[in-house]
């Protein structure tokens, strides 16, 4: 009994002891966590259980947010967490953003999850547009976001559209070119590929470097209105405050830095800010919201604390973690340097061996090549052997053909001699035959002048014929005209009557005729007898001409050989002209 009620009592005192929790979300830009914490806790105390899980040490930068009634507001250090105006409901979400800027984030930011963290929001609000970056500038900005995920460029594994899926520049960019997402692409890769061997940290703090440049870069804005009701932008950075127009937060129409400001008082939902110099006039404004206020004059305080602590020299903590980060920074480099060597000698090793390789399977295809050699060479060997054998055969024939030949040639020779000779006797023979045909065509002329003669002693014998028998039909009519006119006694015919004679004188002149016509007769068949000749004699000239006129050598011709031609040609068309005259 007593065991029980000690155990019990045991019990209960656990219980009370244990405290109370809660599940509080932190949302980073890459990441959420969940803690549970006490309820007693204090902002400082969440905000250090993140840091240190995050292993964050510039902490100063950095505060956690939250959202009441669509207005921004950060966790105080020094007030409890559920103290403040939060949704009660777990887990409590905050977002673990940068609450203030650094003037110059390569001097300031000595963590690298600092420089990250800051790379991603201040990446984000450019994409969202919270901060506006030019179109070049956001393309350069592009790529050194590309460098800081993918790392160095590689065309083999880069290939067209890897950044299909990447969200790069701001959608006011991209509508404002009338630009393919493959064009972008393009673009931003040519600037990718430049950043060769730039580590993580070091194209993000590139990319940090050129967006701290641009004009809306770390500055809160708020409306606010002037002592005479108009409304105007307030901006709170790093540098001090500066007063916009509403239509343009790029320029600012007046700005109070840090250090020439001696005051910031905040009452009855009023600022005054009254800069050093007294010849300025005193700056007055009011927001409508009191929470909105309140976060003006928080962000007033931590920035101008920002302002005034680099001016100063570095904390303890901040000249080791500067130390630390320089010596971090100094193995990173050696580290790299390192695997640069290992990289390079691996490269050359790997070059090596492909070399090896390479010259490994030259060898292999020249042994290859020389063994396939080898067997062709004792393949042309046989061959050669083959042929050799062939060759001394075919030599003997050729022996045995160049004699035969030789032999041939003798004929041909002896031939050819034959062939000369024939050709000249051939020649002699056609001159003979020329001279044969000239003497014939000597003797129809001769024959055709006798024609010629014999026709003409014709015509003289049958015009005497003519006048005999004229002479005699005179003879004839006087005789008859005697007879009728004497006496009978006149019968005795005188004694000068040629009656006889006449009759003698007849039988030659028919004579004469007869013979005449039959020697016509004669003449006129010798001349178609000797044209037939003439003919026949040509054709068989021709006939051997045409035969010998193959066998002719012309570069053999002689000057006289080629006139005698020429002439032969001449007198035969003269002799043509001739006998055709004479027919």
């Amino acid at each position: 009994m007593a065991g029980a009620i000690a155990s019990r009592m045991s019990f209960s005192s656990l219980k009370r002891k244990q405290p109370k929790t809660f599940i509080v979300r932190i949302v980073t830009m890459d990441a959420e966590m969940e803690f549970n914490c006490e309820v007693k806790w204090k902002g400082k105390d969440l905000f250090d259980l993140v840091c240190r899980t995050l292993g964050l040490r510039e902490n100063w930068f950095f505060g956690l947010q939250y959202t009441v009634k669509d207005t921004i507001a950060w966790l105080k250090m020094d007030k409890k967490v559920l103290d403040h105006d939060v949704p009660k409901e777990e887990p409590v979400t905050f977002q673990f953003l940068a609450k203030f800027y650094p003037e110059n984030v390569e001097e300031e930011l000595v963590q690298d999850i600092t420089q990250h963290l800051f790379f991603l929001q201040v990446k984000k609000q450019i994409l969202e547009e919270k901060i506006y970056c030019p179109p070049e500038a956001s393309v350069l900005l592009a790529s050194y976001a590309v460098q800081a995920k993918y790392g160095d460029y590689d065309a083999s594994v880069h290939k067209r559209g890897f950044l299909a899926e990447e969200e790069l520049l701001p959608k006011r960019v991209i509508n404002l070119y009338q630009m393919t997402p493959e064009m972008w692409e393009e673009r931003i890769t040519a600037w990718y590929a430049e950043h060769r061997g730039r580590t993580r940290d070091e194209a993000e703090m590139e990319y940090l470097k050129i967006a701290q440049d641009t004009e809306m870069y770390g500055v809160n804005y708020f409306l606010i209105r002037n002592k005479k009701g108009t409304e105007l932008l307030l901006g709170v950075d790093a540098l001090g405050l500066h007063i916009y127009d509403p239509e343009n937060r790029l320029t600012p129409k007046t700005s109070f830095p840090w250090n020439e400001i001696r005051n910031i008082s905040y009452s009855d939902k009023e600022f005054t800010i009254k800069p050093l110099d007294k010849k300025i006039d005193v700056f007055k404004f009011n927001s409508s919201k009191l929470r909105v206020n309140k976060l003006i004059l928080q962000l007033c305080i931590g920035n101008h604390d920002l302002f005034m602590r680099r001016r100063k020299a570095d904390s303890l903590e901040v000249q080791q973690m500067k130390a630390q980060a320089r010596e971090e920074k100094a193995r990173k480099q050696m580290e790299r340097q390192r695997l640069a060597r290992e990289k390079q000698l691996r490269e050359e090793a790997e070059r090596t061996r492909d070399e090896l390789e390479r010259r490994l399977l030259q060898l292999k295809d020249e042994a290859q090549m020389a063994n396939d050699a080898l067997m062709r060479s004792e393949e042309t060997a046989d061959l050669l052997a083959e042929k050799a054998q062939i060759t001394e055969e075919e030599a003997k024939l050729l022996a045995q053909k160049a004699a035969e030949a030789e032999q041939e040639m003798q004929r041909i020779k002896a031939t050819a001699i034959r062939s000369e000779e024939e050709k000249r006797l051939m020649e002699q023979k056609v001159l003979e035959t020329e001279m044969l045909a000239l003497k014939m065509a000597e003797e129809s002329e001769r024959r055709t002048k006798e024609a010629e003669q014999l026709k003409q002693d014709l015509q003289e014998a049958r015009e005497s014929e003519r006048r005999a028998k004229q002479k005699l039909s005179d003879i004839s009519s006087k005789t008859t005209f005697t007879q009728a006119a004497g006496t009978s006694s006149s019968s005795v015919p005188p004694v000068d009557v040629p009656s006889f004679s006449m009759l003698g004188d007849s039988m030659p002149y028919d004579f004469k005729d007869t013979d005449m016509k039959r020697l016509s007769m004669e003449i006129e068949k010798e001349k178609v007898e000797y044209m037939e000749k003439s003919r026949h004699l040509q054709e068989q000239l021709n006939e051997l001409k045409t035969e010998i006129e193959s066998l002719k050598l012309k570069e053999r011709e002689s000057a006289m050989d080629i006139m005698h031609e020429n002439a032969g040609s001449k007198q035969n068309t003269i002799k043509k002209g001739r006998r055709a005259v004479c027919i």
